[in-house]
């Protein structure tokens, strides 16, 4: 109990009602994205399940009754799903102080893919009103030590003298007190337990709130937010840390993304936070607060299914939607003639047109890389007459954040109607009389999305209102073991 009294102030847990209804027996019919199973009483009011699985026949215990709903938990499995798997982890489970880090370890990862393609299935239907011509096989990985992107916390327990680190609790604002994670690459789950005993022994342990994580392909950067000052002291345990650690490096954060630097003197400054998209000859430095995908092996895929899939010839023009560092623009100037990158970041920007020219000429031979520019613009207010000053392109890729790309799509589709009815549409830039010129829409889109709500949504405006068709979809397993839903959809352009 003392660490959570001496947490208590700053991290209150979120308020549960005492467990004083009797245990129910219920059959389990589904399972949502949260990982809860889904039962109906006989009066067809729904139960969430935390920790039951489709087909099973268990005891729960109601600790929340709505008008509408209830929430339970697991208290004993009677039948049991041929889909249940023991977890890997030691610290995943429903006791109290699990880690919440992972929602589904006790489900066998197929059926996890299972589960989040037909979330994506129904928010298409539900939300965009329409269904994929086809369901693509979905793209999957390693199903442990992928993670090569996290934020964990830090806390000093000040009573028990001992320091945190890693995720917090299932339904808590608490620290977990784990040992020990199989989603974290390897050498990273290594470090939990020393990383502990470094912090408690410096100075301002009672003020580093967190430790960001970047691994690039062979070096791994520990962003360290602290809130006062380091001391010499600490500095130099951060230095000896890093000295026995090879291919670590320490970034220290004072404030703001804008203050992260490097530690001086940490590594040979020739060891570069990169990762590599060997199948185009593309090496990416990034800093570690950049924007990278969590999971490089699914990554390297992701890229070769999109530009498969979009199909690029080497006469067309293509357009990079939310481009980033230019994880796919790069990629792309491989195959195009040209290659337009647009992201709201003017750090990104910049970073996408220093990878741009550092691999512009290829390490080893195949083909260089087509014209490219990149341009910063706040895509979420996108008008039409921005969209035709952009130019004609026969392609698009589009990769947004959990926003979605509705603003543009929206601009497309006035365009599309404008084309349609000869009624020039009103420009939010101003023009009310825009002038199409040559400009024509993209012939196919492929959109990555990491959240399919918004896919749905901004479907629903390319096939409802801007003349597509959505011809394929599917899944990509980037967070094995989590509610996370990454996926990838193509719109055609119809002809007729």
């Amino acid at each position: 109990m003392a660490r959570r009294q001496q947490n208590k102030t700053k991290h209150p847990a979120p308020a549960t009602p005492p467990v004083d209804y009797p245990p129910d027996l219920l059959n389990v019919e589904s399972l949502d994205i949260e990982a809860q199973g889904i039962a109906h009483r006989e009066d067809g009011k729904v139960v969430f399940i935390d920790g039951a699985l489709p087909f099973e026949r268990v005891s729960a215990s109601v600790y929340r009754k709505k008008p509408t709903f209830e929430k339970a938990t697991l208290m004993a499995v009677l039948r049991e799903s041929s889909q249940r798997v023991r977890p890997q982890c030691p610290h995943f489970g429903l006791h109290t102080g699990a880690c919440g880090g992972c929602k589904m370890q006790h489900l066998h990862v197929a059926a996890q893919v299972a589960v989040k393609q037909r979330v994506l299935e129904d928010n298409l239907w539900h939300l965009g009103k329409l269904k994929a011509g086809n369901i693509m096989r979905p793209i999957e990985g390693p199903a442990w030590n992928y993670r090569y992107r996290a934020r964990l916390s830090v806390r000093f327990v000040r009573k028990k003298g001992e320091v945190l680190v890693g995720f917090h609790e299932r339904k808590s604002g608490y620290v977990a007190d784990i040992r020990e994670c199989h989603v974290l690459p390897r050498h990273v789950s290594d470090l939990l337990l020393p990383l502990r005993v470094l912090i408690g022994a410096m100075d301002a342990k009672e003020t580093l709130p967190q430790i960001e994580l970047a691994c690039g392909d062979a070096t791994t950067a520990l962003v360290l937010r602290h809130m006062e000052p380091l001391s010499d002291g600490d500095l130099a345990k951060l230095r000896a840390f890093a000295t026995a650690n090879p291919g670590l490096q320490w970034w220290l954060q004072s404030g703001g993304p804008d203050t992260v630097t490097l530690l001086d003197q940490v590594s040979d400054p020739a060891q570069q936070l990169a990762y590599a998209l060997p199948a185009y000859g593309i090496t990416m430095p990034f800093r570690p607060t950049d924007f990278t995908q969590v999971n490089p092996q699914i990554n390297q895929v992701l890229v070769s299914r999109a530009l498969r899939l979009l199909d690029v010839q080497t006469h067309e023009r293509v357009i990079d939607w939310f481009c980033g560092l230019g994880n796919f623009t790069l990629p792309l100037a491989t195959r195009a003639r040209e290659v337009l990158g647009i992201e709201g970041s003017e750090a990104l920007v910049a970073r996408s047109r220093e990878n741009y020219a550092s691999n512009r000429v290829p390490a080893h031979g195949g083909r260089a890389l087509a014209a490219t520019k990149f341009v910063a613009r706040n895509l979420f207010e996108m008008t039409p007459g921005m969209l035709v000053q952009d130019g004609a392109a026969e392609k698009w890729l589009v990769d947004p954040p959990r926003e979605g790309a509705f603003e543009l799509f929206k601009s497309l589709a006035a365009l599309h109607q404008q084309a349609l009815t000869g009624v020039p549409c009103d420009d939010a830039g101003g023009q009310q009389n825009l002038q199409l010129g040559d400009w024509t829409p993209p012939v196919r889109i492929v959109y990555v999305s990491c959240n399919p709500a918004t896919l749905a949504r901004d479907a629903g405006v390319l096939v409802n209102d801007a003349g597509y068709r959505c011809t394929a979809a599917g899944v990509v397993n980037m967070f094995p073991h989590t509610a996370h839903v990454e996926s990838i959809a193509v719109f055609d352009l119809n002809r007729d």
